[in-house]
């Protein structure tokens, strides 16, 4: 037989203090994360746009070593963890996405659309969004010109 839990019990469980990472909670190492990732890409970003000299004209200047490639391979690096982190979101919050595909697609917005039809609009969705990405670097890499 397992002993009741009283009140004073989950009160003590609760007042216990955390030690290590368990001080923090999911909420707050979320946005710690988002605030790392916000924080590094935009400087990454701004010093290959701003810091450095445009196009060509960057050939031969170094930051702290790296030259101009090194620093777009950074921003390409921190851009690719980016959304990687997004991609995790969305996939935390997966019944929200299919949730909100459902009410803007659906015909009558009152009922209640089944668990099984919410996954297939929120996969329907991730396709159609990783189609338009596919389609603009296809047409990106169709329509570039060389140097003539």
């Amino acid at each position: 037989m397992l002993p009741s839990t009283t009140r004073s019990d989950a009160a003590a469980v609760k007042a216990r203090p955390r030690s290590g990472w368990s001080r923090w909670s999911w909420s707050e190492i979320n946005l710690l994360l988002d605030i790392a990732l916000f924080v590094t890409l935009c400087a990454a970003a701004v010093i290959v746009r701003f810091v450095f000299p445009p196009g060509p004209a960057a050939k031969g200047w170094l930051l702290w070593g790296l030259d101009y490639d090194a620093w777009s391979g950074i921003q390409f690096a921190l851009l690719a963890t980016l959304a990687v982190g997004i991609l995790v979101h969305v996939m935390l919050h997966w019944s929200w996405v299919c949730n909100v595909a459902v009410s803007r697609l659906a015909r009558d917005k009152r009922s209640r659309v089944d668990d099984g039809l919410q996954t297939i609009y929120g996969v329907g969705l991730l396709i159609v969004l990783l189609n338009v990405i596919g389609i603009t670097v296809a047409a990106a890499m169709l329509t570039i010109k060389g140097p003539e």
